[in-house]
């Protein structure tokens, strides 16, 4: 764990600093560590910091790091990963949105970056129908290779997650309690299993209890890190309608399954395509049609066919990552590249100059680069 961690950890603990507040603070500081080095005067001229909140970090900042510390000793101890959002590992797809946590406490092996994520939310009573859609969706979708989050709660989200665990898919399932608290209890068995093929995530620290208010704020972590949110029976007043609304609010693709008129647990996702708050998905291949997975596929399939086979001891294992990409996608953006590639920012533009050398990248206006045929 690398110095900085204390300090990125201990402004989570800092009164009056929220998340979108923290990201201005280390914007405009350079660092963590910066932001609780500098003087009050330097605070001030931050945007949103008042006189009363730069004291406030001057006054706390030396509390604020002694908690830090006992949460790094607990990382530590229970195999927890700390995710600030500046991490190659945090999630991108989350990274972008104003309101992201800035720090995530994570225990899994999954890439949190997953070329190919999904979320599955529904109701906490599902009807036998509602099972087997969830169980039949995941099973369609082995062969894409997804990526399936959800909350871990009981009905359609630990199907979910039971149904991605079968099929051999990485879950993640993200908390509204701390990294050491699985709720419920008795889906702890399955929370094990995720932790070998997926995770478990949560913004909140170690001994946090998953108090009601907790749980529309773990929905925007859910709709916020997938590519597309797919609601599977709701009440029409549930949690589950909220998450769809976050991911809607995000420019996120919603999709919902249409269900019988005369259940309850259909009235909300029947609402959600009858107000076009969601396309409907009644075979998944709505859902790979939509999102365009099957045209990269097709795509992909030619380009590896059309590209000479690449002789890794040529290349650097960085220069690989970065060239597995580029056969994916032909060419990419200078930004993307280096979280799909999970090549450090600070390493990319040597690693690129490198293949540049060796003939096989070529630079393209607008910071994009592209594999030379």
């Amino acid at each position: 764990m690398s110095h900085e961690a204390q300090f990125e950890v201990a402004l989570s603990f800092l009164p009056y600093v929220g998340d979108q507040l923290t990201k201005v603070l280390v914007s405009y500081c350079g660092s963590a560590k910066a932001v609780l080095h500098a003087p009050v005067p330097k605070l001030m001229k931050v945007p949103g910091v008042g006189e009363k909140v730069a004291k406030s970090i001057r006054d706390n900042g030396r509390q604020a790091l002694l908690e830090a510390d006992e949460v790094l000793k607990k990382a530590s101890d229970k195999q927890v990963e700390l995710l600030f959002y500046t991490s190659s590992k945090y999630p991108n797809r989350l990274k972008q949105l104003p309101d992201a946590p800035p720090l995530l406490y994570y225990r899994g092996n999954a890439n949190l970056n997953h070329h190919r994520i999904i979320s599955i939310v529904g109701t906490r009573k599902p009807t036998s129908y509602g099972q087997a859609v969830t169980e039949r969706i995941i099973e369609e979708l082995k062969p894409y290779g997804v990526m399936v989050v959800s909350g871990l709660a009981y009905g359609i989200d630990i199907a979910a997650h039971r149904a991605a665990l079968q099929a051999g898919l990485p879950t993640i399932g993200v908390m509204a309690s701390g990294p050491d608290i699985i709720y419920p209890g008795v889906h702890k068995k399955y929370a094990e299993k995720m932790l070998e093929q997926g995770g478990v995530l949560t913004e909140n620290t170690f001994g946090t209890k998953p108090d009601a208010p907790r749980f529309p704020a773990r929905n925007r972590i859910i709709a916020g890190m997938s590519d597309c949110t797919i609601v599977i029976e709701a009440a029409f007043k549930s949690g589950t309608l909220i998450t769809a609304d976050i991911a809607h609010s995000y420019d996120k693709e919603v999709m919902a399954v249409p269900g019988n008129i005369n259940s309850p647990m259909s009235e909300g996702t029947n609402w959600l395509i009858k107000s076009h708050k969601a396309a409907v998905l009644t075979a998944t291949q709505d859902l790979i049609e939509l999102l365009n997975w099957d045209i990269e596929d097709s795509l992909a399939v030619k380009r590896a066919k059309a590209i000479p086979a690449l002789d890794p001891a040529d290349f650097t294992p960085e220069e690989m990552q970065v060239l597995q990409v580029l056969i994916q996608s032909g060419e990419e953006q200078m930004d993307n590249l280096g979280w799909k590639a999970q090549v450090p920012v600070n390493q990319l533009a040597s690693v690129l100059l490198a293949l540049e050398f060796k003939g096989v990248v070529k630079a393209m206006p607008g910071k994009k680069f592209a594999l030379i045929r």
